[in-house]
């Protein structure tokens, strides 16, 4: 059975708990949760000093977690070490999972990760879903789900909770879907369509990509601007480890900043979009490809070979793309851009142009270009993070239900 999944736009620790004595202990486990992840196997001692508690306040919190299957004792530390040796804790590899999914417009997908961030199971599903209406997506998607939790729990998991990575426009309630262009969906309360075991997060799938790197990225500061593409063109913008959502939550549209005002109509109702030059399916047609699947590895591959069409078409992408980010630099000035997504894929051809047009039009704001090593994994990964770092957030919601 899934736990429902609360605060669903809660980004990263510190997630506020009650100012009494009961949210105190709810803020010390969380602080144990967080240090045993980031730098465990780690003693109660070690613990203790890392956090400022004493061993034995520690010791309780660490008890408490242990009986919750949260953490697990590794045995004793490594020998050679001055003292009676502690017993090394680390985070569980069984229990708790997070569960991530992905609408598409060409593909569904599902993973589960364990409070270790390992991905422990895994489904995807091939197939165009611009056009459909949200209920059979839903439908093809919560058979995927099924498939995923059965998985994980003849792995040892339960699912904690889930998050959806769609590309579109999500309200702050977590639940509908504003706009989504590329699916030509509208007003969609996408939470409704799942089963009440299943209770879904909706969130961005752009925004899913940036928690996805300012968690897992290497050396990712924590100030960035991350930009994603599939069909459409979507960005995430962390300030100080926290994701900007904006008043509505709409923030990083940058898919419908107009490049060319006098360009060509865009689905969201304007002219010129980014989207119209640095989209997949505008590349591709720039290229001269069909559209269809694997249409990335297709144009990485052709640009690898040379083709002067599809360079092209890649090199005038990373010219709409610089022009777009001047703006956002200028105005957010971000520790660096990382490209994610297809882009990712496609850095090699797309980085001269766009960083040509990026340092001409933002003299003196020198910003790096870095790619993710996530690429399209970001969204999905994001996704089934966001449901653990919320566990890790608040092991005392779980503690409290072993």
């Amino acid at each position: 059975m899934t736990a429902p999944l609360h605060e669903a736009h809660s980004a990263g620790p510190g997630r506020a708990l009650p100012d009494t004595q009961q949210g105190m202990r709810r803020r010390n486990l969380a602080r144990v949760m967080h240090t045993v992840s980031a730098e465990g196997p780690l003693s109660r001692a070690a613990v203790a000093s890392r956090i400022g508690l004493t061993r034995a306040a520690v010791s309780t919190l660490v008890d408490e977690l242990v009986r919750a299957g949260l953490l697990d004792e590794l045995g004793p530390e490594r020998p050679g070490r001055v003292g009676r040796p502690g017993s090394a804790l680390a985070v569980s590899g069984r229990g708790p999972a997070g569960i991530g999914a992905e609408i598409g417009v060409d593909h569904l997908a599902v993973c589960a990760v364990d409070l270790r961030g390992r991905v422990r199971a895994r489904a995807v599903r091939q197939g165009p879903n611009r056009g459909r209406a949200p209920e059979p997506v839903a439908e093809d998607l919560t058979e995927l789900l099924r498939r995923v939790v059965a998985e994980a729990e003849r792995e040892g998991l339960w699912a904690a909770g889930l998050a959806v990575a769609v590309p579109g426009l999500v309200a702050s309630d977590a639940r509908t879907v504003v706009r989504a262009p590329n699916l030509d969906w509208r007003d969609t309360d996408l939470a409704a369509l799942f089963p009440p075991e299943l209770p879904p997060a909706v969130d961005n799938e752009a925004n899913f990509g940036g928690l996805a790197e300012l968690w897992l990225g290497e050396d990712t500061p924590r100030d960035f601007l991350h930009v994603s593409a599939e069909i459409g063109i979507g960005a995430a913008v962390v300030v100080d480890g926290r994701l900007l959502r904006g008043t509505r939550g709409f923030a990083g549209e940058l898919g419908h900043v107009p490049v060319r005002p006098d360009g060509p109509g865009c689905a969201c109702g304007g002219r010129g979009c980014l989207e119209q030059y640095a989209g997949g399916e505008a590349v591709l047609r720039a290229a001269g490809i069909e559209p269809g699947e694997n249409r990335v590895e297709l144009l990485a591959e052709r640009a690898e070979r040379g083709d002067a069409y599809v360079r092209r078409a890649l090199r005038e992408a990373g010219t709409a793309l610089g022009i777009a980010l001047t703006g956002a630099v200028n105005l957010l000035d971000p520790g660096s851009v990382v490209l994610g997504g297809a882009l990712a894929a496609l850095a090699p051809w797309l980085l001269p142009s766009l960083r040509e047009e990026l340092d001409g039009r933002t003299a003196g704001r020198a910003c790096p270009v870095t790619v993710s090593r996530l690429g399209s994994e970001g969204p999905l990964l994001g996704a089934a993070h966001s449901v653990v770092r919320r566990v890790l957030d608040d092991p005392g919601a779980v503690a409290g239900r072993a």
